[in-house]
């Protein structure tokens, strides 16, 4: 058969994707994982890792972008550890953290993950913050706010919709790379391929990469969604009269 047959014939039987004893498996310390032969367990297992990732990139990225935005400085450093985070290899990373006392599996991924997650979070929130127009500024003064109402009444409405796709290309990009799990022993849909890769059925790698395709294209117009949902209407009605 050809590839593309094998590959739709992976697709289409129904045991791939709830796996052959169910979503869980049971592990030798009484504990449970996502099965390794589910697409609807290993989905999750990919989802699970992704939000943890991204989740861990916002909290230590966006408070840091949002306060040296707002105070104006630190944008050389910003650019700086941007740069460096980006030009970090993640399956150097995963390798690098696998070795360590971290060990293999999910931990290591998530970790290099975040890291690879972190710039376009922190850039996005610091330029957001940085170009509001320092006459809106002055004016908020004006009228008596404090340096934290500016920040959180007038700086950060205006600087939501460029964290919102920050935040969107960093999720974006996690999902499409947490794949590489799969070869420091972790899960997520790269199993799929990996273990298509071992064992010569490549029918089962190209089905594997159009799933992994489809949900980062999912996860996309998700975020999409939520980004023009938190842009405020005013800034929406600019954005699309400037067009």
């Amino acid at each position: 058969m050809s590839l593309v047959s094998d590959a739709w014939d992976y697709l289409t039987t129904w045991e791939h994707w709830t796996g052959a004893n169910g979503l869980t498996t049971a592990t030798f310390d009484g504990g449970w994982r996502f099965a390794q032969d589910s697409i609807i367990a290993l989905t999750l297992e990919h989802l699970w890792m992704s939000f943890a990732a991204v989740s861990l990139a916002i909290i230590v990225a966006l408070p840091l972008g949002l306060f040296l935005g707002h105070v104006r400085r630190g944008g050389g450093t910003t650019v700086v550890v941007s740069n460096v985070t980006r030009a970090m290899p993640t399956l150097a990373l995963l390798t690098l953290f696998a070795a360590s006392a971290i060990g293999y599996g999910n931990t290591a991924v998530i970790l290099a993950a975040a890291i690879f997650a972190f710039p376009p979070i922190l850039t996005n929130a610091y330029t957001g913050m940085a170009d509001v127009d320092s006459d809106i500024r002055e004016a908020a003064i004006g009228q008596g706010l404090t340096p934290r109402q500016v920040a959180l009444r007038v700086e950060l409405p205006l600087a939501i919709p460029l964290i919102a796709a920050g935040l969107r290309t960093s999720t974006v990009q996690t999902v499409a790379t947490v794949p590489l799990a799969a070869l420091v022993a972790g899960g997520g849909l790269g199993v799929i391929v990996n273990t298509g890769l071992a064992t010569q059925r490549y029918g089962q790698v190209l089905a594997g990469a159009v799933i992994i395709a489809a949900l980062a294209l999912t996860i996309d117009f998700v975020m999409s969604r939520v980004q023009r949902a938190v842009t405020p209407a005013p800034l929406r009605e600019a954005a699309a009269t400037a067009a």
